[in-house]
């Protein structure tokens, strides 16, 4: 009877810890890119709660698909990528540039698989907007990568291969994936966290 208490508190226990550290190296990814710390919070937990929401934009195909955005995988993205490149007026042609390599990277390693969706490599694009951001930018690398990587892998991935909404039949198809844990989140952070 004591054991199974005993485990029980101990994966709490671990799943805080666990959560404690990932909200850590999220803050330090946002700080490092450019997000005032008051802010922080609020786009960590936006970005959380909203991969579970999904935003219908309209149907395609023949079996009526309904193309969808999700909140935490690809509108937070793409509102703090917007942020930095209005903010940082002595980047926006080199992100526009990184974005554009970086798209054309993730969309060749890009592959439709039917019922699922878009699947990319996952440490691929984020390598390739860290590699990107520090050639154009060596000492603004970081929101570089994170403005870079994150609409990269959106362009890339999703928005390119929207012709081929069909291919997959799923009945709902989702820009930014799964949610937060999606290529064009993890893209943006992991390459801000390495540039």
């Amino acid at each position: 009877m004591v054991f199974p208490l005993l485990l029980g508190v101990f994966l709490l226990l671990l799943a805080l810890l666990v959560l404690v550290f990932e909200l850590r190296i999220l803050g330090y990814a946002y700080r490092k890119i450019g997000v005032p710390p008051r802010y922080m919070f609020i786009v960590m937990l936006v970005s959380l709660l909203g991969s579970q929401v999904n935003i219908p934009l309209f149907a395609m195909g023949l079996g009526r698909t309904v193309v969808a955005i999700n909140v935490g995988g690809a509108l937070v993205p793409v509102l703090l990528s917007l942020y930095l490149f209005l903010r940082l007026r002595t980047l926006r042609t080199r992100m526009l540039v990184g974005t554009a390599i970086v798209a054309v990277v993730v969309h060749a390693l890009a592959t439709v698989v039917p019922g699922v969706g878009i699947a990319v490599p996952m440490l691929l694009p984020p390598l390739a907007a860290a590699a990107v951001s520090l050639a154009l930018a060596l000492r603004q690398a970081p929101p570089l990568a994170y403005d870079s990587g994150s609409m990269g892998a959106l362009i890339g991935a999703d928005l390119w291969n929207l012709p081929r909404i069909a291919d997959i039949g799923a009945p709902v198809v989702s820009i930014g994936g799964a949610g937060t844990f999606d290529g064009v989140f993890l893209t943006g952070i992991i390459a801000g966290l390495l540039a």
